[in-house]
């Protein structure tokens, strides 16, 4: 038998069995492939990359934005820009205030703290303490100084950022899926339950970041700001728009710019004030909003520990700057997604105490348990 132009090389047709260890080949070569020009792009643009990261964060949480809105009738194009709009709508919403104040706001700002007592009385037991507070004063005015001039010479280079995540992020809204199952094609059938469960835990994280977080900030300076603006503050705007940034923070929160107001007016010899600030603050401020946002939006949330929570925040921000404060916490959910993984495959839904009082030898495994192929046919992930 001759063959065509058209078959593929390697024989006939009739060998296709015998050619699956070769496509699984082919199909690894590819992935490696992917992954070592990804790796040579990723240093190219190393500058970028944290826009990059960004832009995948964002477009993975507006996936069922794009998606819901093909099903009301869009096309995929119109319901990329769509989904893409809304992205940079809150993005703006999110940072234009941030920049604004820095960069109008920012002589304001220094001269409160260039007001704040340079010497600090504490008394203990009849005994007066003095901590000098002039040198931290100093710190933070230069600090804030610098900032200001940094944002003022990088605000060219944030607007072509801010164009290259739009555009990023219209093409991943575009072409999202054809990615997603590029990224998976390589996985065997068997183990794409652990990538849909490791899938399934970044979208839950982002969404408790982007979504949960975000909401519960608007709240803060929803709330914030009328607060502050009864209680006679000049700065009002500004002390809001901290506090809701401050909402990122987690376990501390708002509390971070509540303390140190009450104890400003303790060392100003006014404690009606700081009573007032300090009890009305961290309810209206710091409680209130959690209270009233978290239990609406909490149910796609990921349930990540606040303790882990604020490993990864702290870890990502001082490891990775701005963008760590996405990175982090998505990394440690990851991995404690794969380590939950790992227990429940190896232990099976034997408990850590029961296993631990069974001495040497493996814990009993559940009959009922799904093999992995099973599991992966049951995913999302089972076609290519």
């Amino acid at each position: 038998m001759t063959a065509s132009p058209i078959d593929p090389p390697g024989g006939d047709s009739d060998s296709g069995a015998g050619d699956a260890p070769a496509d699984a080949t082919r199909r690894y070569v590819l992935a490696g492939v992917v992954v070592g020009l990804g790796l040579v792009t990723g240093a190219i643009l190393l500058e970028v990359l944290g826009t990059i990261l960004f832009a995948l964060t964002v477009a993975y949480v507006l996936m069922p934005v794009h998606g819901w809105l093909v099903r009301r009738g869009l096309t995929e194009w119109t319901a990329a820009l769509a989904a893409t709009l809304v992205g940079f709508i809150g993005v703006v919403a999110v940072f234009s205030p941030i920049v604004a104040t820095l960069y109008f706001r920012i002589d304001e700002i220094i001269a409160v703290v260039d007001d704040l007592p340079r010497e600090l009385p504490i008394t203990v037991l009849d005994v007066t303490y003095t901590v000098e507070a002039g040198a931290v004063q100093a710190l933070a005015i230069d600090y804030l100084r610098g900032a200001a001039v940094s944002l003022a010479s990088a605000l060219p280079v944030l607007a072509i950022k801010l164009a290259l995540f739009v555009i990023l992020l219209f093409a991943l809204l575009l072409k999202g899926d054809a990615a997603g199952r590029a990224a998976v094609a390589p996985v065997p059938r068997g183990y794409r339950d652990i990538v849909y469960a490791l899938a399934t835990r970044a979208r839950e994280t982002l969404y408790a970041i982007y979504v949960l977080q975000l909401a519960s900030s608007v709240a803060t300076f929803a709330v914030g700001y009328p607060f502050f603006l009864v209680l006679g503050y000049d700065m009002a705007f500004t002390l809001a728009l901290i506090g809701a940034i401050m909402q990122f923070v987690p376990i501390v929160g708002p509390s971070v710019l509540i303390a140190p107001i009450a104890i400003y007016h303790v060392t100003a010899g006014d404690p009606v004030a700081a009573a007032l600030v300090g009890v009305l603050g961290l309810v209206i401020v710091g409680w209130l909003p959690d209270v009233a946002v978290r239990p609406r939006l909490a149910r796609r949330s990921a349930g990540l520990p606040g303790s882990l929570y604020f490993i990864g925040f702290t870890g990502g921000l001082f490891t990775l700057g701005a963008i760590g404060v996405v990175v982090g916490p998505l990394i440690v959910a990851v991995f404690v997604e794969a380590v939950d993984l790992l227990a429940a495959e190896v232990n099976g839904k034997v408990t850590f105490t029961e296993l631990a009082e069974s001495g040497a030898g493996d814990p009993p495994s559940d009959a009922d348990e799904s093999s992995p192929a099973t599991q992966a046919e049951e995913s999302g992930f089972a076609d290519d």
